[in-house]
């Protein structure tokens, strides 16, 4: 079994006690500030933003560049899943889990969020279904496509975590192989019936990429220059689609999940336990209802308190940011440390006794980061998303209101309940990792 586990999370350079007490205190502080300081919308969205350097920015639009980066990319994808279907059955000697789970999965987050939506560009699907399209022809149903807004996402999203979480014998490398081609398939034959733009909304991997690169500081303006951007306006100009929330959701849900597995009390309690994968994937599901109820009520309690409906999805950007701090707080270390496996298997994906990049019999260097800075990343990227993702909600509650239609109430009132979802998902992170 392939662990997901983040070391060394008890080695804080402070009380633990006293880091969870200051991060309410730093939410409940920002809360005050922001209803004292910003008192109307400030956020621009999409209509933001300093175009980058025409040359730049003509090179990054090029399709010639497009298309060569999807070829590398699609190409690599191959080498992972013929290794992952022939190479070694071995986990520990097979470069499949490891680039599955580490190298792409984890390495998404800080390539969306330093490049912007990245898979978008480089997805290899997008590549096959382009010959295949000329083959098929008109997608029958791309008309419905914009009912389904990102439910489908949600749905892959939450199919990968069960896989990577909570499945029999998931880094077992036929696995992995059978798990990537029934993904192709079924995202192959989705495209076919409802078109290309099937993967930006039921691609799980492509639609994460896509929240994550509004956090970016490149971005698309409205008018569709790239441009440098102030990253809260990225995420603000994020449309409420339907779904959104689902996949949100599901990405706290299930990396909240990871964390409970990797506590003490946790794995006692499974010890000698029988259906282990059932256990996993009931406690997977209930992880991802306790947020959903968490966010679903506290979003409907600052809707009805300013008098309005239908907010829900409109809250909902506010989460990303909480979402990508979740994941490099739980994958910071895992990503340096284990993530060199999969470097160090490229010398030979397949197992045929090769040493392509003379990494063959590399030990994995633990020295290159310390405990203690693994410890601080953790707790600023939990408290820092908090933040980023309470200045989003403030904001969004004061274009709610600015709206009008609503009940007569003071702005601030209405937004307590996203500060107290704030604050228990702060705990409830800084718990799961330090606890």
């Amino acid at each position: 079994m392939l662990a997901h586990g983040v070391g060394a999370r008890a080695d804080l350079p402070l009380p633990e006690g006293l880091v969870r007490a200051g991060a309410a205190i730093a939410l409940v502080a920002s809360f005050v500030a922001l209803a004292a300081l910003w008192r109307s919308p400030r956020l621009r969205g999409d209509l933001a933003g300093r175009p980058l350097p025409a040359g730049l920015a003509r090179l990054v639009d090029h399709p010639v560049t497009t298309g060569l980066l999807r070829l590398v990319v699609l190409g690599l994808s191959l080498v992972v899943l013929g290794a992952a279907l022939f190479g070694d059955p071995l986990q520990q000697y097979n470069i499949a889990p490891w680039a599955l789970y580490i190298t792409f999965w984890v390495g998404l987050v800080p390539a969306s969020l330093l490049l912007g939506p990245v898979w978008g560009r480089l997805n290899p699907l997008r590549t096959v279904y382009a010959g295949v399209a000329r083959l098929t022809g008109p997608a029958p149903m791309a008309g419905t496509l914009p009912r389904l807004g990102l439910w489908p996402g949600a749905l892959s999203l939450l199919a990968f975590a069960w896989m990577e979480l909570a499945a029999p014998d998931r880094g077992e490398p036929r696995r992995v192989g059978l798990f990537l081609l029934a993904y192709a398939i079924v995202q192959l034959f989705a495209a076919v019936w409802f078109g290309a733009g099937w993967f930006a909304q039921g691609d799980g991997f492509e639609v994460w990429s896509r929240l994550l690169g509004r956090l970016a500081v490149v971005g698309r303006r409205a008018d569709g220059a790239l441009v440098w951007r102030n990253p809260l306006d990225g995420m603000s100009g994020q449309a409420p689609l339907r779904g959104l929330s689902a996949v949100v959701v599901v990405l706290i849900g299930t990396t909240a999940f990871d964390g409970v597995t990797r506590t003490q009390r946790w794995q006692d309690w499974r010890h000698g336990q029988e259906g282990d994968a059932l256990v996993a994937t009931l406690a997977l599901l209930a992880c991802v209802a306790v947020v959903a109820v968490l966010f679903t009520l506290g979003a409907g309690l600052a809707g009805r308190a300013a008098g309005r409906g239908g907010v829900v999805e409109r809250y909902a950007a506010s989460l990303v940011p909480i979402a990508a701090g979740y994941a490099v707080a739980h994958y910071f270390s895992l990503f340096l440390f284990e993530g060199q496996t999969t470097w160090i298997l490229a010398s030979d994906p397949f197992g045929r006794g090769w040493d392509l990049f003379g990494t063959v019999g590399t030990a994995v260097d633990f020295a290159v980061v310390s405990d203690r800075t693994i410890s601080l990343v953790q707790v600023v990227a939990i408290v820092g998303a908090h933040l980023v993702g309470l200045v989003l909600a403030h904001d969004r509650a004061l274009e709610i209101d600015a709206e009008g239609g609503g009940r007569p109430h003071t702005p601030w009132a209405a937004q307590l309940p996203m500060l107290l979802v704030m604050v228990v998902l702060t705990w409830s992170g800084l718990l799961l990792l330090l606890g």
